[in-house]
């Protein structure tokens, strides 16, 4: 499934050029656009509203076969969504997503209105308030509801407009395996030749679709336009990507292999216990030396030492920094309890 248009309705001529280049393939399943755009600073392109649902209906009493989605981040929002009659699908942004009051407000609003929803991953890493929002929807008698990964606000975004995190939205499917999950790959890289490698990523982990921003003219566009591709780029993009086979039930040998990292991790885990085990008891020491339990110098000998280990392994680097930083953290709450 793909989702693709503008990051904004700037005009009924933009929004125009862009669905004819896009209405015959049937790849398209529909055409997302922007009416109202929550900006992070004032001043910017925050959307025309009414005006851009108008020239909505316009092109869907055009092009019937079309199907349109926008956001919507306000009960007014769907109201006037809900009064225009051309917009099929909404979806709930990543600053909404957030705000549970927001979220509980908008499933109100949507009540008893069959509408398709989609809801972004909110813009801190918390895969609970992702799972909030969509349960609150739910709870509002809303069956059709899916879910959009766009990345994560994070300290270090590594390269990225936005960290993907992608164990968190594998993590959202894990508990929810009945969900469609899309992935949005133009606000996870936010630059346009990012786009492909994260689409092809996503499907790789077998999400169910895409949400592509796009545009006639991307240098032109008001907002967001380093990161949105031309409708041919698009089609170019979709020609190259691949969507690969899941069912490997049938390899002998990928069926070994997974056995072994079966009792890889199961080993992991016991190392980890006795690692906790011994952590406690060094707290226990401590405390009775009137010790503090976080040793700075200590800390960093550890942490320079694994990851002179890790260069040597050829591991990354900032994987291992990450994964010691969490087992530090766990060993000082055993050593505090």
């Amino acid at each position: 499934m793909v989702i693709a248009g503008p990051c904004s309705v700037e005009s009924c001529g933009q929004l125009e050029a862009v669905v004819l280049q896009l209405k015959d393939d049937s790849r398209i399943a529909m055409i997302r656009c922007g009416v109202w755009k929550p900006r992070t600073r004032p001043g910017g392109f925050e959307g025309l509203g009414t005006k851009a649902l108008r020239w909505i209906a316009e092109l869907k009493g055009r092009y019937a076969q079309l199907h349109f989605c926008c956001e919507v981040a306000r009960p007014e929002h769907v109201e006037q969504v809900l009064a225009c009659g051309a917009v099929d699908a909404v979806w709930i942004g990543a600053r909404t997503t957030v705000n549970p009051f927001l979220v509980g407000e908008l499933a109100e609003a949507l009540r008893g209105s069959a509408m398709p929803v989609l809801v972004k991953n909110p813009v801190t890493p918390d895969v609970e308030l992702w799972v909030g929002a969509i349960e609150r929807l739910r709870n509002a008698g809303l069956d059709d509801v899916a879910a959009v990964h766009r990345g994560f606000e994070t300290f270090d975004n590594r390269g990225y407009r936005n960290n993907p995190l992608w164990e968190i939205p594998i993590e959202l499917k894990r508990r929810m395996p009945e969900l469609m999950l899309l992935c949005d790959p133009s606000h996870i890289g936010g630059q346009r030749q990012l786009v492909a490698d994260l689409s092809q990523h996503a499907l790789d982990l077998h999400y169910d679709g895409l949400m592509v921003e796009c545009h006639a003219d991307p240098d032109a566009a008001l907002t967001d336009g380093p990161q949105q591709l031309t409708p041919e780029a698009l089609m170019q993009m979709l020609d190259g990507l691949r969507v690969r086979r899941h069912d490997v039930s049938g390899s002998d040998e990928l069926r070994r292999l997974r056995e072994q990292l079966d009792g890889i991790d199961y080993q992991l885990l016991d190392l980890l216990g006795q690692r906790m085990r011994i952590a406690a008891r060094i707290g226990e020491i401590k405390h009775g030396l009137n010790m503090p339990y976080f040793q700075p110098q200590r800390w960093q000998q550890v942490l320079e030492r694994q990851l002179e280990n890790a260069a040597r392994m050829g591991l990354d680097e900032a994987f291992v920094r990450e994964l010691m930083e969490k087992i530090h953290a766990e060993s000082l709450r055993q050593q505090n309890e």
